[in-house]
């Protein structure tokens, strides 16, 4: 048997390219939307991908299962479990065979059981793996999907905040309760292969090892050490990140089938006027550059989110899915971050312009101040301190007179904000408040600043804090 895993650090999504080398055939288990590393990985193994199977449908990534049906006729299997809500819709395009618990199916001689474990969404299933090709008897591991991570658990509560289905959070707490009796029982040698890591928006408090096995998991992961299932439902439920708004159109998407990749080109805009004009008809300018870069000058209008590990978070966070998308980039990263963007859907990606070509004209800028100037900025009311952390984050302390809009919601609410005011956008570290300042500037609110080093600074320093009771 040949097992490979592939790591997308922006989304910290983990799939897994499973061979059987002596008929030639492998699967994938659930792809993320880029499907040619898993092809091309095939290929130099000598396989061949007759098949690709998920744990659930995904809420953080459009999956690539469809796309591997199409490009490699990979016959898709797919998860039965959940009522009528959680079918899925493009079953007539694709050769494929529903699964529930206790189902097997085989590719070349490595076999998969299935097991339902509801609990992050009500179809999620997990597949034990048995390498008889090797001789065993006895599995190997299992694909826990979004069930269980390296030192915790998958969320339950994305379909109450994410879609807004109301209710379901402790429904599915309480199923994640049941389902984690059955990963209890499995033997402690089994490998755990989660489908995420560290940095993930699908748990709060994912390891950053790679892989686990069941024995370790019941020692150390908090969520298999509780046995009363109130006080479970009560802490899985407790100090959950807020989910990008992107989610709930994920899910969407994956149900009804994605749409296969776009694989033109991207235009190249060779004139400011040309740039002037896409904005004007409400495309999305989106500027990948560093946030010093930015800061020192940039188009006036557009929004900064660098290309960087948290790049398609914040992308998913802040592009709405109806909105044209013009880069301002290097030409040589365009089909990188084109990439980054497909992977939660984003495929409006119409043209992109050189840094120095956008930058020819009239250019906008925003300063850094550190922790003592803010100190003395915060005794005069010309001055407006924006805080853009997240709630859990808030809950552990803040500075005195700041207002707490989390960054991914603050370009909805901007009519919070009093008017007239110099805004000091301050996160923990300085990164995310970056992008706050740039959306701040790109609508309208021109007099900004950005707290270097954020709150992690202020605290270093010893500088008071106000925290909840």
């Amino acid at each position: 048997m040949l097992f490979r895993s592939f790591f997308d650090e922006q989304l910290a999504h983990m799939s897994y390219l499973v061979g059987c080398q002596r008929t030639g055939e492998a699967i994938v288990i659930d792809p993320g939307r880029n499907v040619d590393w898993y092809i091309d990985t095939a290929k130099k193994e000598g396989l061949q991908i007759v098949a690709a199977t998920e744990t659930h449908i995904h809420a953080d990534f459009v999956s690539g299962a469809k796309e591997l049906a199409k490009r490699c006729g990979a016959k898709l299997y797919l998860s039965d479990e959940g009522d009528a809500n959680w079918k899925y819709q493009y079953l007539d395009e694709v050769d494929y065979e529903l699964v529930k618990e206790g189902s097997m199916f085989t590719v070349g001689n490595v076999e998969f059981k299935v097991l339902h474990t509801p609990g992050h969404t009500p179809e999620h299933i997990s597949f034990i793996l048995t390498d008889k090709g090797g001789g065993s008897t006895e599995p190997m591991g299992i694909f826990t999907g979004d069930f269980v991570f390296v030192g915790d658990i998958g969320r339950p509560d994305l379909l109450e905040k994410a879609a807004g289905v109301a209710g379901t959070a402790d429904v599915g707490a309480r199923q994640m309760f049941q389902s984690l009796k059955k990963f209890k029982a499995l033997p402690d040698y089994l490998q755990v292969w989660p489908a995420h890591g560290a940095g993930s928006a699908c748990g709060k408090a994912l390891g950053a090892v790679p892989v686990s096995t069941v024995g370790y998991e019941k020692l150390n992961n908090w969520a298999l050490k509780i046995e009363d299932e109130e006080e479970f439902v009560k802490l899985l439920l407790t100090g959950q990140p807020e989910p990008p708004k992107y989610f709930a159109m994920m899910k969407k998407v994956n149900k009804i089938g994605p749409a296969y990749l776009n694989e033109e080109e991207v235009l190249s805009l060779q004139t400011r006027e040309q740039l002037d004009e896409y904005k004007a008809n409400g495309a999305f300018i989106l500027d990948v550059r560093p946030s010093q870069e930015f800061a020192k000058a940039h188009y006036a209008g557009a929004i900064n989110i660098p290309f960087n590990k948290s790049f398609t978070n914040w992308a998913g966070w802040l592009i709405n899915y109806d909105q044209d998308i013009v880069l301002i980039a290097n030409q040589e990263d365009v089909q990188a971050i084109r990439k980054a963007l497909a992977y939660i859907g984003l495929d409006r990606v119409v043209a992109y312009i050189e840094p120095s070509v956008a930058l020819s004209g009239e250019v906008e800028s925003y300063e850094e101040i550190d922790v003592h100037q803010l100190q003395q900025y915060l005794n005069d009311d010309r001055y407006h301190l924006v805080d853009v952390r997240n709630q859990a984050e808030w809950d552990e302390g803040y500075i005195e007179g700041a207002q707490h809009i989390m960054l991914g919601t603050l370009a909805d609410r901007l009519n919070e904000l009093p008017e007239d005011k110099t805004y000091i956008v301050q996160c923990r570290s300085g990164a995310r408040s970056a992008i706050g300042a740039s959306i701040l500037q790109a609508k309208g609110f021109k007099q900004v600043l950005n707290l270097k080093g954020g709150y992690l600074a202020w605290t270093r320093e010893k500088l008071p804090v106000v925290k909840q009771s």
